[in-house]
């Protein structure tokens, strides 16, 4: 089944069946990957390891194995069957390769109907406006799919890249926390900002 709601501004399509949901934008294809794709996630991550480094966590081998990311993926998927978390990968139009993420984790219901996201992209895509892309469709499916209220994204202060990209999707800043991620073996502070769904 393909929905295409013609207000939605990523201009995405929304492919639904019974055993997966595909976001077909411009240049990309989201989807939740399953274990069988577990050789790409591992590529993916292995080609970015220099890139990604400065603002992740500090990874083990292990992290970079087919095994863990079978492992992983087999998580995500009983997750998002229980509503916990979202997590897309963006794939090419050939499902070849992954261009990049978009991780929708810790979600709250009741009062609260939020969660907080995390991204990134391929080192050879960057400046291509495909982040963009890809969080702007993500969001809309996470906000008119999902139903959530608020989305919250955090990024280290010189992190500039991941700040102008939040700006530019409607994301605002609500504060500031010291010390808040250990990222790349030291305390970071973060800037903390959030998007609220329209409807």
């Amino acid at each position: 089944m393909l929905v295409s709601p013609p207000e939605n501004p990523s201009h995405c399509v929304i492919e639904k069946t019974m055993q997966s949901t595909v976001i077909h934008t411009k240049r990309t294809r989201l989807e939740f990957l399953s274990p069988d794709d577990a050789h790409m996630m591992t590529a993916f991550c292995d080609r970015n390891r220099e890139h990604l480094a400065p603002w992740e966590p500090l990874r083990t081998e292990e992290y970079y194995s087919e095994e863990y990311w079978i492992r992983q993926l087999s998580h995500q998927q009983m997750a998002l069957k229980m509503g916990q978390e979202y997590k897309f990968a963006a794939l090419d139009k050939e499902r070849k390769t992954i261009i990049g993420v978009a991780n929708f984790t810790g979600v709250i219901r009741g009062v609260f109907d939020a969660c907080m996201l995390g991204y990134c992209i391929d080192q050879k895509q960057v400046n291509q406006g495909l982040m963009t892309e890809i969080l702007t469709a993500s969001i809309d499916y996470i906000f008119e799919e999902v139903g959530l209220h608020r989305v919250m994204a955090n990024y280290m202060p010189d992190n500039h890249a991941s700040a102008a990209v939040l700006k530019k999707i409607g994301f605002e800043k609500e504060g500031y926390a010291k010390s808040y991620l250990r990222i790349a073996g030291h305390w970071q502070d973060h800037v903390l900002t959030a998007k609220i769904n329209p409807a």
